[in-house]
């Protein structure tokens, strides 16, 4: 399968590894698309694991819907739910990385019966987000949520120059230049980055529809480089799950995990999902 459709978008998607391996679908974040797990994906394939690796809605060409309503959190989830049913899927493990990794504790906590794992990479459960704003300096590592909520600018910040400004922060947050000049490329496309940026714009609509608790065993991976996430949310996500949970800390690691670390990122997703399969 190499795309899928829901309400008259087109998704594409990375179908690889074996047919019959337990299906693990692999959720990226900003400004990324299914690229960034291409080293992970290949070390589960290796492992007897099917990946589906989708480029979510705003990153598919074919899925680029206007206005910010269009990207709220159950609507991404949702197309989630879309390519396990394109699939065959009844469930899969799921594996998301920022933004990926937030659609990945929606998905868990609003539709257990469709995820046998969950695996988040950086992000920490929403609730305990939120609630670090207060209690640690997360807000200041958040301060560019309020710029990317400003109709217009931010778009022509950070494609000024051919892309110029992009660049340079996907190359400060420890991608190699080869993978954020991929990412810089994607995002000019047309509506792309607009696109992208919508899924921070649709935040104040999600006030009301928390993410809640979650019930399947999970696997929090958070790196000690990211500048974006701080530990206090990390270190209180444990107390939004009911069930097995394991946080896995990468020493000197930024960010970007699965591109930077992916083989101890295969490691780990094919330990979560071997003992919970």
């Amino acid at each position: 399968m190499d795309s899928f459709t829901r309400d008259g978008l087109v998704f594409d998607v990375r179908d690889g590894g074996p047919a019959d391996g337990d299906p693990v679908v692999l959720l990226h974040g900003f400004p990324q698309d299914a690229a960034a797990f291409t080293a992970v994906a290949d070390q589960l394939h290796a492992t007897g694991l099917r990946t589906l690796a989708p480029d979510q809605r705003g990153y598919s060409p074919g899925a680029r819907p206007p206005g910010r309503a269009a990207y709220r959190l159950r609507e991404l989830t949702d197309d989630v739910l879309a390519l396990l049913d394109a699939a065959e899927l009844g469930s899969a493990h799921v594996v998301g990385h920022d933004w990926g990794g937030i659609v990945g504790w929606a998905l868990a906590a609003w539709h257990p019966e469709r995820v046998r794992s969950l695996t988040a990479l950086s992000v920490p459960h929403p609730a305990a987000m939120a609630k670090a704003f207060v209690t640690s300096d997360q807000a200041l590592r958040s301060s560019y949520l309020a710029l990317f909520q400003v109709p217009v600018l931010p778009e022509r910040l950070l494609l000024a120059v051919g892309g110029e400004p992009l660049r340079r922060l996907l190359a400060t947050s420890g991608l190699p230049a080869d993978v954020a000049d991929h990412y810089v490329r994607r995002m000019q496309e047309p509506e792309a980055l607009s696109a992208a940026l919508a899924w921070y714009r649709a935040l104040p609509l999600d006030a009301r529809n928390p993410v809640g608790r979650v019930r399947v065993p999970t696997l929090h991976v958070w790196s000690t480089r990211d500048a974006a996430l701080g530990r206090t949310a990390t270190e209180q996500t444990q107390a939004f799950v009911d069930a097995p949970y394991r946080l896995e800390v990468l020493e000197g690691v930024p960010h970007f995990i699965p591109e930077v670390a992916p083989d101890r990122v295969a490691e780990l997703i094919t330990e979560h999902v071997r003992a919970h399969g």
